[in-house]
C-alpha cells in the first residue's frame, strides 16, 4: 500500500520493529530516508536501506470542512483573490507537526464570510509555493493571471503570496503590468491563518476594502501598519521592503510615504 504523510505505519528493520507518523521529508535529507513521529513524540530518520517491509497501521484521513453558498450583491464591487502559497496560505497538521500551504483563495472566503460584505469575491488558486522558491517564470504566470482577471472587469485584484520575497514580487508584477487601471494589491501574513494569533484576517480584509474602494491604478501591498491589530498600510509595489523576520508591520515603504491607511471602516489617505 502506497504511503502519505500522516499516516500510522510499522517498520520492520533487522534491528526490530518501529511505529509511527510519517512525516513530510526535508528536502535537504532527501528521497533515501523515511522520517517517523514516534510514541514519545520525537522525530526519527531511518534509511530506507535498512528498511525491510512497511505495514500501513491506519490511513491519514483528511477532514473536509463544509463550504458556504456565495451569493452574488449586484450592490456591491466585485473583486478577485489570487492565492499563490505562503504563510498566509498554510496550516500545521498537528498529527505530523508538519506546515502545508495548503489554504486556497476560497478558503479564505468560506474562513471569513465578513469580506463578502465588502464586495463579491471571486477566488482562484494560481500556484501553491512558498515565496522564497518562487522564480521569475512564477512572476510571469502570476502577471498573465492577473491580467485575465482585470480583463473580466472586476473593481480590483488582491495577490496573497508568502512575506519573504513579497517585495521582490510587487515590483515585479509592477514593471510587467504598467497599463494596469485597477488596484492590484499583494497581502500576506507573518503568522499561517489557523492560528488564533494570526495577522492575515485584518490583512486580507484590509485588502479587500481596498481593492473595491481604494481609487488606484497601482500594485501595492496592504499589510499591518504597527504592531496592534489597528490598521493597514498601502505601499506602493516598487518601493516596499521586508524590514523583519516577525513583527506585525515588517513591511515599510522606501524613500517613499504610503497612500494610506486602511481600516476595517474606512480608507484614510495620506
Amino acid at each position: 500500500m502506497k504511503t502519505a504523510p500522516g499516516d500510522y505505519i510499522k517498520i520492520s528493520t533487522k534491528e526490530g520493529d518501529i511505529e509511527g507518523i510519517i512525516m513530510p521529508t526535508p528536502e535537504l535529507t532527501g528521497e533515501d530516508a523515511m522520517i517517523l513521529k514516534v510514541y514519545n513524540g520525537y522525530n526519527i530518520g531511518i534509511s530506507k536501506k535498512e528498511i525491510k517491509s512497511i505495514e500501513v497501521l491506519k490511513k491519514h484521513q483528511k477532514i473536509k470542512p463544509k463550504e458556504h453558498k456565495v451569493v452574488f450583491n449586484r450592490d456591491l464591487p466585485t473583486v478577485s483573490v489570487l492565492s499563490t502559497g505562503g504563510t498566509i496560505s498554510s496550516k500545521i497538521d498537528y498529527r505530523t507537526g508538519g506546515v502545508y500551504a495548503d489554504y486556497t483563495a476560497k478558503d479564505f472566503v468560506d474562513m471569513m464570510p465578513e469580506l463578502e460584505s465588502i464586495a463579491n469575491i471571486n477566488a482562484k488558486k494560481i500556484m501553491s509555493i512558498m515565496s522564497e522558491d518562487m522564480l521569475a517564470s512564477d512572476w510571469i504566470n502570476l502577471a498573465q493571471e492577473i491580467k485575465k482577471e482585470a480583463e473580466k472587469g472586476v473593481d480590483g485584484i488582491i495577490v496573497t503570496q508568502g512575506t519573504d520575497t513579497l517585495h521582490f514580487t510587487t515590483a515585479a508584477i509592477a514593471f510587467m503590468l504598467k497599463k494596469i487601471n485597477i488596484p492590484v494589491i499583494f497581502t500576506a501574513s507573518q503568522r499561517s491563518i489557523d492560528r488564533g494569533s494570526s495577522d492575515a484576517f485584518m490583512n486580507l480584509i484590509c485588502a479587500v476594502k481596498a481593492a473595491a474602494h481604494f481609487d488606484a491604478a497601482e500594485v501595492m501591498s496592504c499589510l499591518h501598519g504597527s504592531i496592534d491589530d489597528d490598521h493597514c498600510l498601502l505601499i506602493r509595489g516598487t518601493k516596499l521592503r521586508k524590514m523583519h523576520t516577525s513583527r506585525r508591520d515588517a513591511f515599510r515603504p522606501i524613500n517613499d510615504m504610503p497612500f494610506a491607511k486602511v481600516f476595517v471602516t474606512r480608507i484614510l489617505k495620506f
